[in-house]
């Protein structure tokens, strides 16, 4: 199964697509997962990466798509994976589309987890009030993270809505709970895709 996380900040997604890699036993790969191993591995990616990185730049799409790309042709990926935080716009879908599409593959689900924003601002508030969120975790930042994300992010939502691969969860719920919609959503036993 190849499958594709979508959500705004705060709404689970990193927790969600870590327990679905350790039930089903596949790959979970987190964009920042991937820029850090490519960076360890010394590849060239990996380094053009990290330079943007070191001067606080946000590392170019080009660069993501490659190093997204080189990961995915690795051996351990032909089992199953899960992209968590990829792709974030679209020109990524397009590039994510391209990748798969030179392997002579295609993504089986995409999982969106919808949260309103009011509970997002709270959970990532009460984390940073935990000393569990980022340095950066005001109300202000949060608002504003999440305006970009509905301004880069949530177009992908309707794209692959009309794809046919969208499974929508509703991410407001306990973690136990969403975990379990979540197998649903792409146990094929339980009507999720390829049923």
């Amino acid at each position: 199964m190849r499958i594709v996380f979508l959500g705004p900040p705060g709404a689970g997604k990193g927790t969600q697509a870590k327990l679905l890699a350790e039930t089903k036993g596949w790959l979970h790969l987190s964009t920042g997962d991937i820029l850090r191993d490519a960076i360890t591995r010394d590849t060239e990616t990996g380094r053009l990466a990290q330079g943007f990185m070191e001067r606080g730049q946000l590392v170019p799409d080009d660069v993501v798509d490659r190093i997204v790309a080189e990961r995915l042709d690795r051996d351990d990926a032909g089992s199953g994976w899960i992209l968590d935080g990829y792709p974030r716009n679209l020109s990524q879908v397009s590039a994510l589309e391209k990748i798969l599409g030179a392997a002579g593959g295609n993504l089986d689900a995409v999982l969106f987890l919808a949260v309103e924003d009011e509970e997002l601002v709270r959970r990532i508030l009460g984390r940073a009030g935990q000393g569990g969120g980022r340095a950066d975790d005001t109300e202000n930042v949060v608002r504003e993270r999440l305006r970009v994300y509905r301004e880069h992010t949530e177009p992908l939502v309707a794209q692959y809505d009309e794809a046919g691969l969208l499974r929508r969860i509703d991410g407001a719920r306990s973690i136990p709970d969403v975990s379990e919609a979540v197998l649903r959503a792409v146990d094929p036993a339980d009507g999720g895709p390829g049923a």
